[in-house]
């Protein structure tokens, strides 16, 4: 096999952890509005991804030499294969916000998690139908819309849009569909009627509830015992109920609040139906994974498989995935709480692949504590990514392209095979990314001795090697490194033509062998997160960690 050949098997890492397609970018607009296939119908029979992508020559790899993957399951405790339902086909349901206010970065995690997953069984050559829901009618919206003096569905919706806008802003990529609650109460009616018939729920005046001692598997997924259990619901207990812990599928209408018809009089849905029912209209009442954070363990996915399984008793998940918390100083970051941040409040300062590289930064499962620190260095690893990748580029761009030869040296071969082999091993071991991104420092550190090292310069075949590494890493966006300018200059409260007035100022103090002068521009600048950068063509400026905070991480250590 030809070098060129053997390079079409990588796939560019930016397309699984920071890249989004063009239909992301119209997302917000479109809104999912139109009708989408059911899973069952996406499952027909059809030849796979990989079946195709391997026929027309363009697959990184044949399937059969995928890796197993392994998901940690929060039903068994521990990591498993992967097996889906369908042979090639992966049906997944991540519980999506309840729109009532702009999204916070633990939101983010959530589905910066679960698009890594996605976009990687995509690129493995699964065919995945991704369902991710708005909640749109919950006391939540309702309470907020009384504040605001706003139609509870206008508010939701808003809030819906608001989120897609910040999803496009984290380059995740859209989800096969996204259902509203307040477009699925058919489904949602039918499936609280088999599970009255099917006697698990009794109705107390219009309000129908799920009565919890009539599944007895209750609390398999927490391990909590029903002794252990509160009412699993987001208002007050209410004293009809037979057993605190049961929970309402269906509310009666209450005065000045949105109301549905059905056979028990108007009303709305509780909270944990809504999931069942969409999940279960899309992918049918057995499927693949279903996710969300591990704040939903108990009692919303508890209470999801309860009625999920009352209404068919065929109901089965094959993987329940849940991420860590995201902190501040410990406490979980939350609404509730008030102690937490927007996507629009860090973005605002910091460029959108920062926060998704901070996200990644550790694994998925783990908590994780947001700090300023954390965010300036995945800034600066972002900065230095992009840097490198587009120094390459503009290298290769300046030589005739019909130089390059159908050869690359053995030790470049290496490092890309050994790269991907880390990219490979560590995704498929329950989406280990903090490895995958450490992986990447041997193929920038070769691209940056090639480009500037004088051994590097005098390597044979250095033009192929460096087309090679850039290829295996991933295409660059030459407008993010402008974008990291930016947000560095926002964070310093500078512009650009004051930083180019100092970094005058400090050559004309080196000129006068003002050395103490030239050190202070210099610092000052550092303690504003700005480096310069000095060479034989003069000297740049880039975004780094402000010293301050490098200082408060080497006193860490």
């Amino acid at each position: 096999m030809g070098t060129l050949s053997l390079l079409k098997c990588y796939t560019p890492f930016s397309s699984i952890l920071f890249a989004h397609s063009a239909r992301a970018a119209n997302h917000a607009a479109v809104f999912r509005r139109k009708k989408l296939p059911s899973f069952r119908a996406i499952s027909s029979s059809q030849p796979s991804t990989a079946e195709k992508n391997h026929d027309d020559g363009k697959s990184f790899r044949s399937k059969s030499h995928s890796p197993e993957v392994w998901l940690h399951n929060t039903m068994s405790k521990k990591k498993e294969v992967f097996k889906p339902k369908v042979e090639s086909k992966v049906g997944m349901y991540v519980c999506g916000v309840t729109a009532y206010d702009l999204s916070h970065i633990g939101h983010a995690r959530v589905y910066v998690n679960f698009d890594l997953l996605y976009r990687y069984l995509k690129h493995l050559g699964f065919e995945v139908c991704y369902v991710r829901n708005f909640t749109d009618v919950d006391d939540k919206i309702i309470a907020r819309a009384k504040e605001l003096g706003e139609d509870p569905i206008s508010l939701s919706r808003r809030y819906c849009e608001e989120f897609c806008q910040d999803m496009v802003t984290l380059n995740c990529l859209p989800p096969t569909v996204e259902p509203k609650v307040s477009e699925h109460m058919p489904q949602i009616i039918d499936m609280i009627e088999k599970i009255l018939n099917n006697g698990y729920a009794y109705d107390v005046d219009g309000d129908i509830y799920f009565n919890v001692e009539k599944f007895p598997e209750y609390g398999k997924l927490s391990n909590r015992g029903l002794e252990d259990n509160r009412a699993g619901e987001r208002v007050a207990v209410d004293s009809r109920k037979k057993n605190p812990a049961d929970f309402a599928l269906w509310k009666s209408a209450k005065p000045g609040e949105p109301f549905w018809e059905s056979p028990w009089g108007p009303g709305r849905p509780g909270w944990h139906i809504e999931c069942s029912a969409m999940s279960s209209t899309y992918l049918g009442y057995t499927f693949d994974i279903h996710g969300g954070g591990i704040d939903l363990v108990f009692p919303h996915h508890e209470n999801e498989i309860a009625q999920s399984c009352a209404a068919c008793n065929k109901s089965d998940i094959s993987v329940w995935m849940h991420n860590g918390f995201v902190t501040i100083d410990s406490v979980k970051m939350s609404k509730s709480l008030g102690n937490f941040f927007t996507i629009r409040q860090v973005v605002d300062v910091y460029h959108p692949l920062a926060l998704r590289y901070f996200l990644m930064s550790a694994h998925y499962r783990s908590p994780m504590n947001y700090s300023n620190i954390h965010l300036e260095s995945a800034s600066d690893r972002i900065f230095y990514i992009y840097e490198t990748l587009h120094e390459c580029e503009s290298f290769l761009n300046q030589h005739d392209q019909t130089v390059r030869r159908d050869s690359v040296p053995q030790d470049t071969l290496n490092i890309i095979d050994n790269f991907y082999d880390v990219f490979l091993t560590s995704m498929s071991d329950d989406l280990h990314t903090p490895v995958v991104l450490a992986g990447l420092s041997d193929p920038l550190k070769s691209i940056n001795d090639l480009l500037h090292t004088r051994k590097g310069k005098k390597q044979q075949f250095r033009i192929e090697s460096l087309a090679a590494l850039k290829k295996s890493i991933g295409d660059v966006l030459t407008v993010v490194l402008q974008q990291l300018k930016k947000k560095a200059l926002k964070r310093a409260n500078l512009t650009e033509d004051q930083i180019l007035q100092k970094i005058e100022e400090r050559a004309a103090a080196r000129i006068q062998k003002e050395y103490a002068k030239s050190d202070a521009v210099r610092k000052d600048l550092a303690v504003l997160g700005i480096a310069l950068m000095d060479s034989p063509n003069g000297t740049t400026w880039r975004p780094t960690i402000p010293l301050a905070l490098q200082e408060q991480q080497i006193d860490a250590r």
